[in-house]
Formats: C-alpha cells, structure tokens, sequence
C-alpha cells in the first residue's frame, strides 16, 4: 500500500473509532483474514477495546501484515480444534483475559461450538461476539439458545459490494489457474453450488464471461430466484456433477461429501470460495486416490480410471492472487467497529443481532467523504 493510501486509511479508521468510542475497554479476541491492508483495521479494534490477541486464518496471512502487527500484539494460532473443546477455550481466554469483560470478533464461527462454555465457565464475563461471515452466521443462529448476543455484519447491505467483489476475484482466479496449464473456461460446463450472494455473484460473472453456468442450492426459494434470473437448476445435485467440467462451491458450509467426488466427471476442477476445511470433505475421499501436482495452485487426484483438479488445496481460491476487493472493505470494518460498541453498552438480549441502519448510514457517510474523490 503506498504511503498516501496508507495515510487516508489511517485517518478513516481514526475518524470511525471517534464516531464509536466508548469510556469502557473490553478486553477482545480478533479472528482475522491478516491480508497487506489489515494491520490498519488491527489498529482500530485496539481503538476501541484492549486487544488481546489477533487470531490469523491460516491460509489468508500475508508475512509482512504479521510481522507489522506482531511489533504491537500478540499473535496466536488459529484452528478449529483450538475452540472445538469446552476446557480447552476456557483455558486460552483464562491464559490472555481472566477475570475482564470480553469481545470475541470472529470471522466463520470458531467460538460458535464452545460459546456456552465460554459464557458459564470464563472467569471473566463474554459480552459478545460479532462474525463476519454467512457460513459464521449460520453457526450461531444454529445454537438453539445463545448464551450471549451476537452481531451480524454477515447480511449487511454494506457488505453487498465486497461479497460481489470476492465473486469477481474467485472467477478471476479460477480463470487464471485454468489459462496457467493451458485450459481455458469455455466450453467447460460450471456448477454453482450455493446461490447466495457469492453464489450468485459467481454465477453472473461466469454467464458474462459465456460459459454455460447451472445452479444448485438447497433452498428452494434460491433455487427459484436462480431460474428467474435466467440460469439452469439442477433438479439432481448429483447428475449436476457428473456433467460439470468446473464446480464452484459457494454454500458456506459443506458443499461436496467425500463420495461426491468420485461422480465428477474426468477432468473436472473444484474451486471454493472458503476453507476446505468448511466446504470439503476431503477426509472423506474414497481410497485409492494419490494427489499431485499439475501446476501452480493446481492438485490432481488421480486414481484407477478417474481424475479430477483441486484449485489452491480447497482453500478460498480468490486468496492465491491476494483477493483484494479494494477500499469497499473498509465498509464492513467500520461496522465490526460499530457492532463491537453495540455488545459494550450491555444492553442487547441474547439472540442474533443488526447494527442499526443510523450507524450503518453514517458508516457509508464518512466511506464517501475520503474514498469518493
């Protein structure tokens, strides 16, 4: 990021930590994709709230934003298994954050299996958690009675832009990967699992592009809104893979089981818009499968009489070209911002909940005043 870029950053996000300060600190735990931009967001969450540790997903870390955040904060592991058992959880806020109140700032539900415990068991008290994300979201709203509230910035119209930028930069990657071994996306058949904002996102951008693009979701009324909008539904999810030369899997959560894979026609390419570890049952591959490399970003999995391409190990493919979505972030950072002010004042019940629409216009308000010129 070039210094003057830097410098608008910087004053945006002291400018929004203005507009939310509070008198009372929490304490917070910040899951984060660590991508070159990021160190400035960091700032601002230890703007607003002591800022324990920083929680990088794995497979979104740029070294140089690390090495910059870590000169400041601490910088922890991230993993499912981390937050998957109760005494476990309970013991790492206990080691950073004993006996304070607490945010959790999470990015796809990691606290979401041991929030319960969290909130009985944590010395300190757990005020709440903000999630960024659709797959994050679903997770918490799956919890039959939450112990705490939870923002969602997930749904957010502020998101809109990002969620239809990361739509263009996962085509673009798929693309790129693709003309990388010299193949091309036409001609090849698409499969969009997931009909949602990426989703559908995906699916128009491929459509723009000339491939023949089906659709598939498990919601009927997605399903519908796809046929409305021009695209081919699958009926059969999986006679939809066996014809499909490239599967997009856009659901938030598990899109393929480990025997999908061997409907897959030769030759296919998987690309996902998240973790593997959400979207794939790779464990789950039948046996007989050995994997190899067949180009930059690309994995074969090959076995008697059957192969197909994994694109970036199943991870978000959008992350191997950076997956920038340019200053339209800072939208939903500022709202992560307006949220983490909302758990502090302590009034909201323990149910899912929306920054208001005031914040959310003067969120957009100050966004235009440094990156509309």
């Amino acid at each position: 990021m070039e210094t003057t870029d830097l410098a608008r950053l910087t004053t945006y996000f002291d400018r929004i930590v203005r507009q939310f300060q509070l008198p009372d600190r929490p304490a917070s735990f910040l899951v984060t994709h660590l991508l070159p931009e990021r160190p400035a967001f960091v700032r601002a969450v230890a703007g607003l709230s002591d800022l324990r540790a920083v929680l990088p997903k794995p497979k979104s870390i740029s070294h140089a934003a690390r090495r910059e955040v870590e000169r400041s904060f601490s910088c922890d592991t991230l993993s499912r298994s981390l937050f998957a058992a109760p005494d476990s959880a309970v013991m790492y806020l206990e080691t950073r954050a004993a006996d304070t109140d607490v945010v959790l700032l999470d990015v796809g539900g990691y606290f979401a299996p041991v929030l319960e415990a969290l909130c009985a068991q944590f010395s300190g008290r757990i005020l709440g958690v903000v999630e960024d994300t659709e797959n994050g979201h679903r997770r918490y709203a799956e919890i039959d009675k939450l112990p705490c509230p939870v923002v969602s910035v997930a749904r957010s119209p502020l998101k809109d832009p990002e969620d239809f930028l990361v739509g263009q930069s996962v085509v673009f990657s798929t693309e790129a990967l693709l003309r990388g071994r010299g193949d091309i996306l036409h001609g090849r058949p698409a499969l969009v699992l997931g009909f949602g904002k990426l989703g559908s996102s995906i699916a128009r951008l491929l459509h723009a592009k000339g491939v023949h693009v089906t659709v598939y979701d498990v919601s009927p009324v997605r399903r519908a809104q796809a046929l409305s909008q021009g695209f081919g539904v699958a009926r059969d999810r999986d006679r939809a893979l066996t014809r499909a030369g490239l599967v997009l899997c856009a659901t938030g959560s598990l899109s393929l089981r480990g025997e999908d894979f061997s409907l897959l026609r030769n030759g296919a390419y998987i690309a996902t818009v998240t973790s593997s570890e959400d979207e794939l049952e790779l464990d789950g591959l039948p046996s007989g499968y050995a994997r190899s490399a067949a180009g930059d970003g690309i994995t074969r999995y090959l076995t008697t009489g059957h192969y197909f391409y994994l694109l970036n190990d199943g991870n978000a493919v959008n992350f191997l070209h950076g997956a920038s979505v340019g200053p339209f972030i800072f939208l939903v950072q500022a709202e992560i911002l307006a949220a983490l002010r909302m758990l502090v004042r302590g009034d909201l019940a323990p149910a899912m909940h929306d920054v208001s629409s005031d914040d959310r216009a003067a969120i957009a308000a100050t966004w235009l005043d440094y990156y509309n010129r």
